[in-house]
């Protein structure tokens, strides 16, 4: 009998040290005899009780980093047409009312398809664009050219636009006078905060305002840089990080305080009020 139970223990234990065939589920034993399937193991922890370890999909490498400029932490995402689709976002598909946040608009995407995702620009009170705001080539919210108070109206502000991968940023009355196409996605936003390389004649390179902040901007390869700030940031910080750390030539503020940021891969999801939303999905995902 005690022979038996020996070869007996003895296979058991050279079973335990073949990996399983091709194909066929993991299986872990805890101490208590129970059974799971691999994604979600159950495993006995030191003091004899069970932890669940859940499976979560890889959602491959972040496009987002953190850095400092001048004492002022900021986050940088690059957005590159060879790997990435910019799509413009506001609500659930057929209506017209806003997500208002980036976690409801989460809701409705698959996270692995995401590289991140930033609030699109100027809204209202109301949630509603405050310019121009075209989705999947609607047009939901026509150019606006007139004056007012508030960031939006400081001269100039601009529109950024893109279709199959080419994107750009103009000024609005550049945008009003060449182009006649309506682009697949569009936002309106402002001020402008870099034209050409050079500060846009709003901006004071040493201004007193103070806010987190956010901006989109344009390099001479054609990728797209988003940053956020992490902490409250002038506009001409903000603007002198995009060229003189990104090489950024064409930059236009997106908004200020609501600036929101959710990146799937390291599970950042702020949660700033939106109007519009810009998407960046994985090209490969497509």
């Amino acid at each position: 009998m005690k022979r038996a139970i020996c070869l007996l223990l003895a296979t058991l234990a050279l079973a335990a040290c073949e990996p399983p065939k091709a194909g066929e589920p993991v299986v872990t034993v805890d101490l208590n005899g129970e059974n799971s399937e691999d994604g979600a193991p159950a495993v006995a922890s030191a003091e004899g009780t069970e932890d669940t370890v859940s499976a979560v999909p890889s959602l491959g490498p972040s496009a987002c980093s953190t850095t400092a400029f001048e004492g002022i932490d900021l986050t940088h995402c690059l957005a590159n047409p060879a790997d990435h689709v910019i799509s413009a976002v506001y609500g659930p598909a057929g209506g017209d009312t806003a997500f208002g946040n980036l976690a409801a608009m989460a809701k409705a995407v698959n996270p692995q398809d995401i590289a991140f995702a930033t609030n699109g620009g100027a809204f209202s009170d109301d949630l509603k664009p405050r310019g121009y705001l075209v989705v999947s080539g609607d047009r939901l919210s026509p150019l606006d050219q007139g004056t007012g108070d508030g960031n939006f109206y400081l001269e100039p502000n601009g529109v950024f636009f893109g279709t199959n991968g080419k994107w750009q940023i103009l000024t609005t009355a550049t945008f009003l006078r060449t182009i006649s196409d309506r682009p697949q996605f569009g936002t309106q936003s402002g001020p402008m905060l870099l034209i050409d390389g050079d500060l846009g004649p709003s901006i004071n390179p040493n201004g007193n305002s103070r806010a987190v902040r956010n901006a989109v901007g344009l390099d001479g390869q054609g990728r797209a840089h988003f940053v956020i700030s992490n902490a409250p940031v002038s506009f001409g910080q903000l603007a002198r990080f995009m060229r003189d750390e990104l090489s950024v030539t064409d930059a236009l503020f997106l908004d200020a305080n609501s600036s929101s940021l959710w990146d799937p891969a390291t599970g950042r999801m702020d949660k700033g009020r939106t109007g519009p939303i810009l998407l960046i999905s994985k090209k490969a995902a497509q």
